[in-house]
């Protein structure tokens, strides 16, 4: 039982009562309230759902500590930012070496360019044939084979440049570049075809269908330059398919520009060596048959610019939509 004190305060003017202040004593019986407890294992979809942390030995030895701020015992090397800290600087370390190659990339636009000038065209527009040519000779092979291992030593620095230069900024990026498998087809019937007509015209020498006959030797000095080139460009076309380079739409058209060179020195070779006449109409029809593979092969350039300018543009329409 609880009592309760309260002051009871008269009026003087009533004057009813001598003493001012009377003390009532009013006692109210405490009414004693007991709530159920109610044991519930499902949550309501708008209670949220109860935190419980284990801590580790470890752990509970830090929070144990006395500090002024118990956010202080947290260890922030255990926290998730430290991954993406982290692989910010991993991709601004990444990025600065890609953009130091580009700039290296530049110069090759021209470095490449001029070594092929001067590794294949000089040699053989400039360098006067009777300085190595000596006559129907092993000699004079051995040089005419050096002019064009100089050639193809060039070529091959070209095409590795501008492999380097087609690779895209970005090393993640794809750069796979498949030739579609006509494409492949007609160059191994073109390749091939040039090896056909020379043997052709071999075999015919020597079992007396064509004459006056043409000898080995004089064979060698003229076509067998030829047919070693021809064989290293369908070798370099068959790894460039194999490794998907983006520079398989260059090679026929780098070797074969010089193979054109290569079919004019063997017209004046043959002007030297008194060549029978049916050997030099072989020669001139052999240039018109590069020639004609050479037209071809810079309309398939001039095709494939234009299939990627439109699959550019495609792509460019296709992402707006998209975003839209």
């Amino acid at each position: 039982m609880s009592s309760i004190s309260i002051s009871h305060i008269h009026p003087r003017s009533l004057k009813l009562l001598k003493s001012s202040n009377v003390h009532r004593v009013l006692s109210f019986p405490q009414i004693r309230i007991k709530r159920p407890t109610i044991c519930c294992t499902k949550l309501t979809p708008w209670e949220p759902s109860p935190v419980t942390y284990a801590p580790t030995e470890t752990a509970g030895d830090n929070l144990l500590k006395k500090t002024t701020n118990i956010f202080e015992t947290l260890n922030s090397e255990n926290t998730a930012e430290v991954p993406e800290t982290s692989t910010e600087k991993v991709t601004d370390t990444s990025n600065s070496p890609v953009v130091q190659l580009q700039f290296l990339k530049w110069p090759m636009w021209l470095l490449g360019p001029s070594l092929l000038l001067g590794t294949g065209m000089v040699p053989t527009l400039w360098l006067p044939i009777s300085s190595i040519f000596l006559g129907p000779n092993i000699a004079s092979l051995l040089s005419l084979v050096g002019l064009d291992c100089i050639f193809n030593l060039g070529a091959t620095l070209f095409l590795l440049m501008a492999d380097s230069c087609a690779r895209p900024k970005h090393p993640t990026q794809a750069s796979k570049s498949k030739a579609p498998f006509t494409y492949q087809f007609w160059n191994i019937v073109a390749n091939v075809t040039g090896f056909i007509i020379p043997l052709v015209m071999l075999y015919g020498s020597q079992k007396g269908f064509l004459q006056p006959q043409l000898s080995s030797i004089s064979f060698a000095v003229l076509l067998g330059p030829y047919l070693l080139l021809l064989s290293v460009q369908l070798l370099t076309e068959m790894l460039t398919w194999h490794w998907q380079s983006p520079v398989w739409l260059v090679t026929p058209v780098v070797y074969e520009s010089y193979r054109v060179l290569q079919l004019m020195r063997g017209l004046k070779l043959g002007a030297e060596l008194t060549a029978p006449a049916w050997v030099m109409h072989t020669l001139r029809g052999l240039v018109s048959w590069w020639v004609l593979i050479l037209g071809i092969q810079l309309m398939r350039v001039a095709w494939f610019a234009g299939f990627t300018a439109r699959a550019r543009a495609r792509q460019h329409q296709s992402s707006p939509a998209a975003d839209g």
